[in-house]
């Protein structure tokens, strides 16, 4: 099918493809084909083959993990220009995650089959991918960092700043995370139950650092939640 133009301005937006020449660009438009997916559909499972790379052109991805006693977690939100499925894609293995549309979805697809030819054809590429697979392992490595050595508060404050990162906006009364959050959401994130975070966010409030109404959360304080995270550097 034919593949709008403005799918490579989307596609730009992710570190691994934003520095494609045009050429390069276009090349790559003619290995994919356009998927839309409807809220809550799954894309794929933990455990499926690794077989495709996705990027998300409209829509947010869930991923999440799951234990084998039914227990899950919520690993990431992923929004337009995020790729998904790119570790499944490299070795050929199953997939590490589970992905679902959170809202009515449309990705852009592009099977191993091709996309490996592409890579080789293109070295500069093989090293953005590297790069960008680095970046996923020391995300990782901070994750389990937080659930070994950090009390549930201090995980808090510190997946808030990472939240603020990607959907931060200021505004009069401090900076307002866009992407709503339930108390649920939270605990999948952090991998607790949502009576502690409850009581987590109780105490943020009453201390005036955050601010949590109708599934958004402002930062009033970031000085004291940089503190409370142990990441006075951080947003500065």
């Amino acid at each position: 099918m034919s593949v709008p133009t403005d799918v490579a301005a989307i596609l730009r937006r992710n570190r691994l493809l934003e520095e494609l020449d045009a050429a390069q660009m276009a090349e790559l438009l003619t290995l994919g084909c356009i998927c839309r997916f409807a809220s809550q559909q799954t894309i794929f499972d933990k455990g499926d083959p690794g077989d495709c790379l996705y990027a998300v052109l409209k829509g947010q991805i869930a991923i999440r993990t799951s234990s084998t006693d039914g227990k899950t977690m919520l690993l990431n939100i992923l929004n337009s220009g995020d790729i998904l499925g790119e570790i499944g894609l490299l070795d050929g293995r199953e997939r590490t995650a589970s992905a679902a549309a959170l809202g009515p979805t449309e990705l852009y697809r592009i099977d191993r089959a091709d996309f490996i030819p592409f890579l080789e054809r293109h070295p500069r590429l093989c090293t953005r991918m590297m790069i960008v697979l680095c970046e996923r392992l020391r995300w990782v490595s901070e994750n389990i960092e937080d659930a070994v050595f950090h009390d549930v508060p201090s995980r808090l404050a510190r997946k808030l700043l990472y939240l603020a990162d990607a959907y931060g906006q200021s505004g009069p009364s401090g900076l307002r995370i866009t992407q709503p959050l339930s108390q649920e959401a939270l605990a999948s994130m952090l991998g607790v139950t949502r009576e502690m975070v409850n009581k987590s966010l109780s105490a943020l409030r009453k201390s005036g650092i955050v601010t949590y109404a109708k599934g958004f959360i402002v930062i009033n304080n970031l000085p004291l939640l940089k503190d409370m995270a142990g990441e006075a550097d951080r947003l500065s």
